[in-house]
């Protein structure tokens, strides 16, 4: 009777032993391997059109709070014609109301409304949602495939969907995480209709204070033909950060960060 039980079980430990990864642990390693309290850091955006030309804007960010669980802060210094401009994001569970807007030009701080996330964040490939960290609760995390090699490195294939179709502007996105270090290196983003409307690529991913962080990320829209790439510098983490500059009220503040 034993045997015979054995016998039956047998199939299903082999299938959940074939089973392969977490897609949900793989993730959050991704998540936790950031240990940081705050971070700040100095980036260049470089847009390419379809002609090839190329157009500079430089920013300062700070993030205040675990990745993931945090409030944002984007801030331009130049350009002349977005000197000031700054987006400030809130990425904790829950929230719905998560990103507001600061343009000198008009002196006014607006909400970003859940249909402007798809919108190209100041004439880039980064849309507004992108320019956020996203949350890991909110979606969902399936895995596709091992050992996919991306720029001659191993990778896990996972499909990340929204809990719920207010959590994200994508149907889905195809996230390639390296299998040696935690880091996604490569990303598809897709829409309600299926298509594919975004590409990331990551590089350069180096330790900074025992930390890793991709120096180097570049998004593509390949409709339009056009990509952006980011270049980060100048990265420092546990700088002691006040909660007081991610306010709505210091958004306004030009010289507050």
């Amino acid at each position: 009777m034993k045997r015979v039980l054995w016998i039956a079980i047998l199939p299903f430990v082999l299938a959940v032993a074939s089973r392969g990864p977490d897609a949900r642990k793989i993730m959050e390693a991704v998540y936790k391997q950031d240990t940081s309290r705050d971070a700040k850091w100095r980036a260049t955006l470089e847009t390419i059109d379809r002609k090839g030309t190329v157009r500079r804007k430089n920013f300062s960010f700070s993030r205040l709070g675990s990745f993931g669980n945090s409030k944002t802060l984007v801030r331009f210094t130049d350009p002349a014609e977005v000197r000031g401009v700054g987006l400030l994001s809130i990425n904790q569970r829950g929230n719905n109301e998560r990103q507001w807007m600061y343009t000198p030009a008009i002196q006014r701080v607006r909400r970003i409304a859940p249909q402007e996330r798809a919108r190209r964040f100041i004439g880039s490939d980064f849309s507004n949602e992108d320019m956020a960290e996203r949350v890991l609760e909110d979606f969902e995390y399936r895995l596709l495939a091992e050992h996919e090699v991306i720029d001659g490195r191993k990778t896990w294939k996972i499909e990340v969907k929204p809990v719920s179709a207010d959590r994200s502007q994508y149907r889905h996105i195809y996230a390639w995480v390296l299998e040696d270090i935690p880091g996604v290196i490569m990303a598809e983003y897709y829409n309600e209709d299926q298509q594919r409307v975004r590409i990331m690529k990551a590089s350069q991913i180096e330790k900074t204070s025992d930390i890793w962080v991709a120096r180097h990320i570049e998004m593509s829209t390949p409709a339009e033909m056009t990509r952006t790439v980011l270049i980060i510098e100048d990265v420092r983490f546990n700088t002691g950060l006040k909660e007081e500059l991610f306010t709505q009220q210091a958004l306004e503040k030009i010289d507050a960060y």
